[in-house]
């Protein structure tokens, strides 16, 4: 039997490759997205089964609204893929409160509030998945990503726990963690940039320029990275994460050696820290 989708960010980057993919499957893909014209095309390819709907994923308020929409139309909803979102560059120093509060709009409480409306549907069927696009980011940071990988942090620890909660109810969560893969993150119109103190050149001054010279270069294939997640929803054992991408795989682990070797030399005296009896 088909799925039916319901995607947020579908109109660009992964969103579509994603909503392509699911089409492509056979399955029905509810496109939700600030602008609906970037999905005008798929609409009109695949008039039965792909719809978009307008849906600004900060607007927590409007959630439980499309989610009932789309169960209204369609029966239930088969996955869940929190996808919308946008990079932000700057030092932790530099970056400002209301640039730090719109980012963890966007990629927590929006989210948040997607899952919170799509799961009591899913758990009247008792089954369902739902997809958190992170970053490699969301498992390591460096200069000039502390408020991006901030909110990929708190993405993968709510969802981290998500997985825990629903499983009982045949509910799967899969947490995506891409490295640089040839989509609109990186466009110069869309990055947030907090403004330059000048004083943190030698460090966030590389990652400022890596920004700014990045896009339209990445290595990763999106349709690549689209089928990967198709194929990790329908395996026997969905992962719980899924780097994505040669430079995220190797991060990843790099970082995972970086945090075991941070503790062997402190486990014997961390370990003492109880009380005596």
């Amino acid at each position: 039997m088909s799925k039916v989708w319901l995607i947020t960010g579908a109109s660009s980057g992964f969103g579509r490759a994603i909503a392509e993919a699911a089409l492509g499957a056979g399955d029905v893909v509810v496109g939700a997205a600030r602008r609906v014209e970037g999905l005008a095309d798929l609409v009109a390819a695949y008039p039965e089964r792909a719809e978009a709907v307008p849906f600004d994923v900060t607007d927590v308020t409007a959630a439980e609204d499309v989610v009932r929409g789309v169960v209204e139309r369609h029966g239930r909803i088969d996955v869940l893929v929190n996808n919308a979102g946008r990079t932000h560059v700057g030092a932790m120093e530099e970056t400002g409160d209301s640039e730090l509060r719109s980012l963890f709009d966007l990629h927590v409480f929006g989210p948040a509030a997607l899952v919170r409306a799509v799961l009591p549907y899913m758990r009247a069927e008792r089954s369902g998945a739902i997809v958190q696009m992170s970053s490699m980011g969301g498992q390591m940071s460096f200069a000039g990503f502390s408020a991006y990988s901030g909110t990929k942090f708190a993405l993968e620890g709510m969802s981290e726990a998500l997985a825990d909660e629903v499983k009982e109810f045949g509910i799967r969560v899969l947490i995506v963690e891409p490295g640089a893969f040839r989509t609109a993150l990186m466009d110069s119109t869309r990055a947030g940039v907090s403004p330059d103190l000048g004083v943190y050149d030698t460090s966030v001054g590389a990652t400022r320029r890596m920004v700014e010279t990045a896009d339209g270069t990445q290595p990763g294939d999106p349709a690549k990275a689209a089928a990967l997640v198709l194929a990790a929803l329908d395996a026997e054992h969905t992962p719980l994460r899924l780097p994505l991408g040669d430079d995220a795989v190797t991060a990843v682990l790099d970082h995972l050696d970086q945090v075991r070797g941070d503790i062997a030399p402190w486990e014997k005296r961390t370990r003492s820290t109880s009380f005596d009896e």
